[in-house]
C-alpha cells in the first residue's frame, strides 16, 4: 500500500520518510476555558495530503462523476487506486497496514474527495470512521489483527448497521436481536440505509442482546462478515443525491457468528455506536465543507464568464455579496471541523465540537449550494452544470450521522441543559 504517493507502505519504508511530519505540528494556545484553541496553520504533511488527494480526485474521479450520478453506479473502477493511495487505511495504525494520519489530515482527505465527488467522500468516510474505527477503539488485539489489515488494504470495505425502520434518530429503538446459542450468537433483523451496503465485506452491527434491560442498555455490537449464511441484501435505496454511493437494507436471517465477533463489552453497544458517531460527524462535516467549497468555485467561475447588462455579473454587487458570504461561511465551517478533529487527536472529549462542526458545516453547505445555484440562474437548474448535482448531494449532510435536530440536542446536553 502506498499512502498518498508514498506516505506509508506495509513494510514502513516510505513511512520513515515522513518522520518529523507525523504526528502534526499543531501549535496550541493556552486555553481560557473548557475548549482549547489552536493555530490552524497546516503542516507540510497535511499540505501534501491535500495536494495529492485533490490531484487524484480531479484526474480520476472528475471525468466520470456525472455518469456515476446519473447511473447510480458505485466507483468500482477506482477502488484499486484508492486502496493503493491508502484511502481505506487513513485512520488505521501502520502496524495493521494503515496510514495512521492525524484526524485533520483525515478531514482534509474527505473534504478533497467530496469537493469532486461527494459519493466517494462518504464511501471513504464511512469505511474509516464507523467501520474501522470501532474495531480500533473497542476491539480486542485479536480482532484488530484479524480485521484491520483487510480494511486498510481495501480487501474488505466496511459498513455500519444501526438504523432500522423504527430506530432512526432514536437509536435506542433497535429491534434486531442477537441471541446466545452455544459458543456463538444468532442475529435476526433488518438494518436500513447502510452506506456501502452492497459492496461491503464487513458490517458493524448493533443488536439487542438483553431484552430485559432498560431501553438502550441491552444493546451490543458485533463484527459480521458479508459471507455469513443468512446475511442478504434487501432493498436498494434510490436517492436524491450521493447516487454513486450504494445504500441498502441489510437483512439478517439466523446469521450465526462466533463469540469472538462480539465487539466491546456485552450490553455496551450504545456506547460503541455513540462513540463511533462522534468521529463520523467529523467526516460528514468535512464532506459538507468539500461540497460547499466546490459550489463556491463554480459560482466564482460562472460569475466571471456570464454577462448580463453589458458586463460580467461578477461586477454586480449583489453577486459579489452572495459569493463573499459563501466564502466566509465555508472557511468558518472548515476551521470548526478541523478544531473538532484536533480535539479528537488530543484524546479529550470532543462530542460537543463534533456536533457543532457537523451541524454548522452541513447547514452551511445547504446555504452555499443554494446561493451558487441562484447565481447560475436557470442554467444552474440543469444537469449541464455541476451545481445541480451539488445541490442534491448537500441535502443529505443535514440528515445522516445524526440530523441537525439531533446535533442541537447533543450540543444542548453538553452545555448542561
Amino acid at each position: 500500500m502506498v499512502f498518498l504517493g508514498s506516505a506509508a507502505t506495509a513494510g514502513g519504508r516510505a513511512a520513515r520518510r515522513w518522520e518529523g511530519f507525523l504526528p502534526p505540528r499543531a501549535i496550541w494556545v493556552a486555553p481560557r476555558g473548557p475548549t482549547p484553541t489552536v493555530d490552524m496553520q497546516q503542516t507540510k504533511a497535511q499540505e501534501m495530503i491535500r495536494a495529492t488527494v485533490r490531484s487524484f480526485a480531479e484526474r480520476e474521479l472528475a471525468p466520470g462523476v456525472q455518469d456515476r450520478d446519473e447511473q447510480e453506479r458505485f466507483p468500482t473502477e477506482h477502488i484499486p487506486e484508492m486502496a493503493r493511495l491508502g484511502l481505506f487505511g487513513l485512520t488505521i495504525p501502520q502496524e495493521f497496514g494503515g496510514c495512521a494520519v492525524d484526524s485533520v489530515s483525515y478531514a482534509i482527505a474527505i473534504e478533497e474527495l467530496s469537493r469532486v465527488d461527494a459519493s466517494v467522500g462518504v464511501i471513504v468516510a464511512v469505511h474509516n470512521s464507523v467501520a474501522a474505527y470501532p474495531i480500533l477503539d473497542f476491539g480486542t488485539p485479536e480482532q484488530k489483527k484479524r480485521w484491520l489489515p483487510e480494511l486498510a488494504s481495501g480487501k474488505r470495505i466496511g459498513a455500519f448497521c444501526l438504523s432500522e425502520a423504527q430506530a432512526g434518530s432514536d437509536a435506542a429503538g433497535v429491534e434486531t436481536t442477537a441471541v446466545r446459542d452455544g459458543d456463538g450468537w444468532v442475529i435476526n433483523g433488518a438494518k436500513l440505509w447502510a452506506t456501502n451496503g452492497s459492496n461491503a465485506g464487513l458490517y458493524i452491527v448493533i443488536a439487542v442482546t438483553d431484552k430485559s434491560a432498560p431501553r438502550g442498555r441491552g444493546l451490543s455490537a458485533f463484527i459480521v462478515e458479508r459471507e455469513r449464511p443468512g446475511l442478504s441484501l434487501g432493498v436498494k435505496e434510490h436517492k436524491l443525491g450521493i447516487r454513486g454511493s450504494d445504500t441498502y437494507e441489510i437483512v439478517f436471517e439466523d446469521v450465526r457468528v462466533p463469540a469472538e465477533a462480539q465487539l466491546g463489552p456485552l450490553g455496551k453497544g450504545m456506547a460503541v455506536a455513540l462513540g463511533t458517531l462522534d468521529g463520523g460527524r467529523i467526516g460528514i462535516g468535512a464532506q459538507a465543507v468539500g461540497i460547499a467549497q466546490r459550489a463556491l468555485e463554480e459560482a466564482v467561475a460562472y460569475a466571471k464568464q456570464r454577462e448580463q447588462f453589458g458586463k460580467p455579473i461578477a461586477e454586480l454587487q449583489p453577486i459579489q455579496w452572495r459569493i463573499a458570504d459563501i466564502a466566509t461561511q465555508v472557511q468558518a465551517a472548515r476551521l470548526l471541523v478541523y478544531q473538532a478533529a484536533h480535539m479528537k487527536d488530543l484524546k479529550v472529549p470532543f462530542t460537543k465540537l463534533a456536533a457543532m462542526a457537523k451541524l454548522y458545516a452541513s447547514e452551511m453547505a445547504i446555504r452555499a449550494v443554494h446561493n451558487a445555484l441562484q447565481i447560475h440562474g436557470g442554467y444552474g437548474y440543469t444537469k449541464d452544470y455541476a451545481v445541480e448535482r451539488l445541490y442534491r448531494d448537500a441535502r443529505i449532510t443535514t440528515i445522516y450521522e445524526g440530523t441537525s435536530e439531533i446535533q442541537r440536542l447533543v450540543i444542548a446536553r453538553q452545555l448542561g441543559l
